[in-house]
């Protein structure tokens, strides 16, 4: 129902009110990592709730939430339901949030420092050189998340071994060239687990820090499909 705005009073209070809307969203850690999720691709209930380590009601709630502040839009398939973003702009959106908490919260990096240090992967990596060569294709890409991720966007030329298949796949993987593992951005656990795994079993391997949601937003062309 339209209501009059009879001040400029009134037309601020109810202009913010609805900025609230996406603020009162966001306002949970778990909604936050359904978002990031959902950066890469569309997901129904179930594989988020096995993703995120929650039951399926309450995974359903979050998505109801950030659903109703119009940032994810939902299509059911018999029984079961697909949440997507919006549009791209959520993608956005997000990447910015998350910069800006980089950025001026001591502690994100404080964290990220310890949960890499502790796995021996806290040494310097020049990243805009790293980029170059996975752009060049000087090295070989592996892209660890889950098969139905890579297929909705890769970075071009990356090869998909998600990481539960990685073991059982070292042999398809050359030595004698440096790996260069991905996964959903600087905060996925996924490449972390990759390389060390790699270097434990004599592969020379590092950790790119973008996601196909960065690599995007850098202006690089993502490849969609079941090829690499």
């Amino acid at each position: 129902m339209t209501r009059t705005l009879h001040t400029g009073r009134s037309f601020k209070d109810a202009i913010y009110q609805q900025f609230a809307r996406i603020g009162k969203a966001v306002a949970s850690p778990r909604r936050l990592e359904l978002l990031d999720l959902l950066c890469q691709g569309p997901r129904t209930v179930e594989s988020l709730a096995q993703e995120t380590g929650q039951s399926v009601a309450n995974t359903s709630q979050h998505l109801q939430v950030l659903r109703a502040a119009r940032l994810l839009t939902a299509e059911r398939a018999g029984l079961f339901v697909t949440y997507r973003l919006a549009g791209g702009d959520v993608s956005e959106f997000f990447r910015t949030f998350r910069r800006v908490a980089e950025s001026h919260l001591a502690d994100v990096n404080q964290v990220t420092r310890d949960f890499l240090d502790e796995r021996g992967l806290m040494e310097p990596v020049d990243r805009q050189a790293l980029v170059e060569r996975v752009r060049c294709g000087e090295v070989t890409v592996l892209d660890v998340r889950p098969r139905s991720e890579y297929i909705a966007g890769h970075i071009p030329g990356a090869v998909s071994v998600p990481l539960p298949e990685l073991k059982r796949r070292l042999a398809e993987l050359p030595h004698r060239r440096e790996i260069v593992a991905y996964c959903r951005g600087p905060f996925c656990v996924l490449a972390v687990e990759a390389v060390k795994m790699l270097r434990a079993r004599g592969f020379k391997a590092v950790r790119l820090e973008d996601g196909v949601p960065d690599w995007r937003a850098q202006g690089f062309r993502v490849a969609a499909g079941e090829n690499p």
